[in-house]
């Protein structure tokens, strides 16, 4: 674990200086993993309704539920001012890269629920969407996301263009074939490509020590020729800096980058899980890490806003995702006939 703890407000101020950020850029990055979190926590509330007892067919939102709550530094860290251009493939998990990315809350809630105003006309539901203006898509597909990534990277590098493509993965997913292929080739060929593996030490319920011959992914990576680089996922400066220096990288042509934050999900797998796989002491301690909260503290500390202006960010990030939660609720379902429109074209 590579936790560091607190940093003097002296070097702070060097570390928020090096990485080219400015005051308001750390307020705008904590609106935006605020507004991850409570449309994260909403959405769960809105799960659990017409689940008691539990069942996953039951309720205003069925089948399963893959929540990021804790990894929001890591979605806007790395995303902070990548172009819409820009190609990001997702996973299971993608509200918050969706977020991060500028997907319109609205259409996502609306998706999430089912309804025709969503991102896929209610098609999707929450491990599908798409969203062409901001170039952002997911898979249920564990793994999927590498070799999706990897053609739009080389789409870009075809035709000239200095976009970059972001694969975001777990580390389970890391263990699949695709990553090793696309690592393979995405070297070899210089493809503006940036992975980042979200690692929050479980694959589903799996211990990752468990299942993997070296101790981090960011290892595999060098052996491909490719920059790689392990960093705090709970701290979303750290996240930033080096995200920022990869996507540079990518887009002046010098090829591809793996990232491998470190990070912690507050909740389970999915909704409904047991948990049996982790102590309530593990949650606790990567509790008292919370992104947010480290990163407001940060901006107290530093005088760069009061609590009265935290405060005022809050409401506006709750009101956005209220808004969101109030448009999804109101839009009405699919036509039945349209069930499969679209679907074949």
């Amino acid at each position: 674990m590579i936790i560091k703890p607190e940093p003097s407000l002296k070097d702070l101020s060097y570390l928020i200086e090096s990485s080219g950020l400015k005051p308001s850029d750390l307020l705008n990055m904590y609106r935006r993993m605020l507004t991850i979190r409570y449309f994260e926590e909403t959405i769960r509330k809105i799960y659990h309704e017409g689940k008691n007892p539990f069942n996953m067919a039951s309720g205003i939102i069925r089948g399963e539920m893959h929540l990021s709550i804790g990894q929001e530094a890591v979605a806007v860290g790395t995303l902070y001012k990548v172009r819409d251009e820009d190609v990001v493939v997702s996973t299971h998990r993608p509200h918050h890269h969706a977020i991060a990315k500028g997907v319109d809350a609205n259409k996502l809630a609306a998706e999430i629920l089912g309804k025709v105003t969503g991102l896929c006309r209610g098609k999707g539901g929450h491990m599908h969407l798409f969203d062409k203006t901001k170039k952002f898509a997911c898979s249920g597909i564990v793994g999927a996301s590498f070799p999706q990534a990897a053609g739009a990277a080389f789409a870009f590098k075809y035709s000239g263009k200095d976009n970059v493509a972001i694969a975001f993965a777990g580390e389970g997913a890391a263990n699949h074939g695709t990553f090793a292929e696309t690592l393979n080739i995405a070297s070899a060929w210089e493809l503006p490509l940036i992975l980042v593996i979200e690692d929050n030490k479980y694959a589903d319920s799996t211990p990752k020590s468990l299942v993997m011959s070296t101790t981090f992914h960011y290892q595999r990576g060098l052996t491909y020729n490719v920059p790689s680089y392990l960093v705090d996922g709970m701290d979303v400066i750290d996240v930033y800096s080096t995200a920022r220096k990869a996507i540079e990288r990518a887009r002046k042509g010098f090829g591809p980058t793996l990232i491998e934050p470190l990070t912690y999900r507050y909740v389970g797998h999915f909704e409904g899980d047991s948990e049996e796989y982790r102590t309530k002491e593990e949650v606790e301690m990567w509790s008292s890490l919370d992104p947010i909260r480290r990163l407001e503290n940060r901006i107290l500390r530093l005088n760069y806003a009061d609590n009265e202006i935290l405060a005022k960010l809050r409401e506006e990030a709750r009101k956005q995702v209220q808004d969101a939660m109030d448009f999804a609720l109101r839009s009405p379902y699919p036509d039945p006939n349209e069930a499969l429109t679209g679907v074949f074209a």
